[in-house]
């Protein structure tokens, strides 16, 4: 009778041995292929990232702050490039504080009850700049010139200047 006892405890114990090893099995094998899925995902993101990266450098090669040819003009001039950017910058900006309907930069009238306003800026070099403008309604952009006069005040200059046709669909 114990001897039947010690059988079928054995058979019990190398039962579950059996069954813990097998679970164990997958459990590893399951994780295994979950590390496996995850490399191929952080390979595939580091991927995206690397080309995202070269793309916004791309996007940003004309841009003042990459320009570093622009920027040691400024330097040799004796200005602070950082403080001059930020100024160049206030200044389009301050423009779009007019009374009227005539903006002091952008050479066309609101065809709405809304002011023309100066929505985004590009300085592309120490001598160009690229803007755009809305009314809301209607869209353009500009390209304008600016200088440093003798006395340090930022004079702007129109250069060129397009509005985009309004399409209704």
């Amino acid at each position: 009778m114990k001897s039947r006892i010690f059988m079928y405890l054995f058979i019990f114990s190398v039962l579950l041995i059996v069954f813990q090893y097998v679970n164990s099995k997958n459990i590893i094998d399951k994780y295994e292929e979950d590390i496996k899925t995850f490399k191929s995902k952080i390979a595939e993101d580091e991927k995206s990232i690397a080309d995202l990266e070269e793309e916004n450098f791309d996007l940003n090669y004309f841009n003042i702050d990459r320009n570093d040819n622009a920027l040691d003009y400024f330097i040799a001039q004796g200005y602070n490039a950082d403080e001059l950017i930020t100024a160049i910058t206030e200044g389009l900006y301050n423009m779009n504080n007019y009374e009227g309907d005539d903006h002091p930069i952008v050479p066309y009238v609101s065809l709405t009850d809304s002011k023309l306003l100066i929505n985004k800026i590009r300085i592309v070099n120490h001598k160009w700049i690229l803007a755009n403008f809305t009314d809301g309604e209607y869209w353009g952009e500009i390209f304008v010139t600016y200088s440093i006069d003798e006395d340090n005040n930022l004079k702007y200059k129109l250069a060129e200047h397009l509005l985009y046709q309004k399409i209704n669909y």
